[in-house]
């Protein structure tokens, strides 16, 4: 009778593999994250760089993030209206709105956002100017009224390109509210206005809010295009500090990498407000963050209650009489 032999010994790749597999997932994440940053490091060192430098200038490129809010702010509160409007034209039945709104969607989706920047900036200044000479009546000062700041001129820029994107999100959001809720507002005598107020924007908005969160963090980064606008230092948003301060110095490498870190720690801190404000907006459409608001023993008492319901069944009649089933009955031989 034959003896089985020893048992083989796992090699090194399953032991690594067993190995690995006893370390959380995200202990190897963070172990990556660590490996990237030391071999960033050691680029660093070898092509000298100055950190000497950007601790000097940290604090004035910096200078330029109450800009970049600003003019980010002001986009996105200016799209925000304009795809409102825009996604209730697209909705509706009327020609004209319909029209100007899908002109406005085409054309602002269709152009590059920096040409769409140098229009507004440039353009506008040449078309008021050519306005004033052809039409005398024009109020005086016409001309002045269309020459913008930099920063005013690429803030509208920004509204009116992430405007003609959200509009198509919002009217994808109300369109996806469920018919009945609207015919359910009719039927209850609610003008237009106040079904799109109390009924369909309030759900919306579950539908609405994650990506115009992913749209103001992309037009945090997309301020900087500002920059080849030639914005002045007194109103220069964070990338146009780094470059004037990059070139004055020789240090090109040093401005843009602060600037790219500052823009970095701006996406990370407003991703995670956004994931804070979808998970309570979604509160009440999550049945796990439903079920731990219940109280203790509500899922036991409920189960305990239907069991009794099943209990409390009463038992099945008996069969009826067969001799009752064709009217006869019974009697006295």
């Amino acid at each position: 009778m034959d003896t089985p032999g020893p048992s083989q010994e796992p090699g090194l790749l399953e032991r690594l593999e067993l190995a690995s597999a006893r370390v959380p997932f995200r202990y190897k994440v963070a172990t990556v994250w660590v490996a990237i940053f030391i071999v960033l490091g050691f680029f660093g060192a070898a092509a000298k760089f100055d950190l000497g430098w950007i601790r000097d200038k940290i604090g004035f490129i910096a200078g330029g993030l109450q800009y970049t809010l600003l003019i980010a702010l002001g986009g996105i509160v200016l799209a925000v209206v304009l795809a409102t409007i825009g996604a209730l034209a697209r909705i509706g039945r009327h020609p004209i709105a319909y029209g100007i709104a899908g002109f406005y969607v085409s054309f602002f989706r269709g152009t590059p956002l920096i040409v769409q920047m140098f229009l507004i900036y440039l353009a506008l200044p040449q078309i008021g100017r050519n306005l004033a000479v052809e039409y005398a009546w024009l109020p005086d000062g016409f001309n002045d009224a269309l020459i913008l700041d930099a920063a005013v001129a690429g803030t509208l820029a920004l509204g009116l390109n992430y405007g003609a994107y959200l509009t198509e999100i919002f009217r994808a959001g109300v369109q996806s509210v469920a018919g009945g809720q609207g015919e359910a507002a009719d039927a209850l005598g609610m003008t237009y206005g106040q079904k799109m107020r109390r009924v369909v924007l309030p759900q919306a908005f579950r539908v609405i809010i994650p990506p115009t969160g992913n749209e103001f963090i992309a037009m945090l980064k997309d301020t900087a295009l500002i920059s080849f606008l030639g914005a002045t230092v007194a109103n220069a948003e964070i990338f146009r500090r780094s470059q004037l301060v990059g070139k004055a110095d020789f240090k090109n490498l040093e401005a843009y990498l602060t600037a790219a870190l500052l823009y970095w720690g701006l996406t990370i801190l407003f991703s995670y407000f956004q994931s804070r404000l979808e998970a309570r907006i979604g509160r009440g459409y999550d049945r796990a963050a439903f079920a731990k608001q219940l109280p203790p023993g509500h899922g036991a008492q409920t189960t305990a209650a239907a069991r009794a319901e099943v209990g409390a069944v009463p038992p099945p009649r008996p069969p009826a009489d067969p001799s009752r089933l064709d009217g006869r009955t019974e009697g006295p031989a």
